[in-house]
């Protein structure tokens, strides 16, 4: 993907997910059937994903004109449960306009 924030998108979508399958699965898994390793695996997935979400993120500040305003509040936003995929219209409106930026 040329474009950071196209690529953005879909990593913090990709988190988003495993976020809610670490929450909603793996959770109830460890504490309702005893299985921790089902955390342990989840868990693994979701944090690879932040960390790539924060350099995704910081990828998209050098090197499109987004302001520090708007990097903090997808980054605010990524913590949240649910959140991230209510702004993905959004961030797919501020990916459109990189692409005219860069063209």
């Amino acid at each position: 993907m040329k474009n950071p924030v196209s690529f953005l998108r879909t990593v913090a979508l990709l988190e988003a997910v495993s976020y809610m399958i670490l929450l909603f699965i793996a959770m109830p898994l460890k504490y309702a059937m005893g299985m921790p390793m089902a955390v342990r695996i989840a868990g693994s997935v979701h944090g690879g994903l932040f960390v790539v979400f924060c350099f995704a993120l910081y990828r998209v500040l050098m090197h499109t004109s987004w302001p520090f305003k708007r990097a903090v509040f997808v980054f605010i936003v990524s913590l949240l449960p649910f959140v991230p995929f209510f702004i993905d219209r959004r961030m797919r409106e501020w990916s459109a306009d990189s692409n005219q930026t860069e063209a």
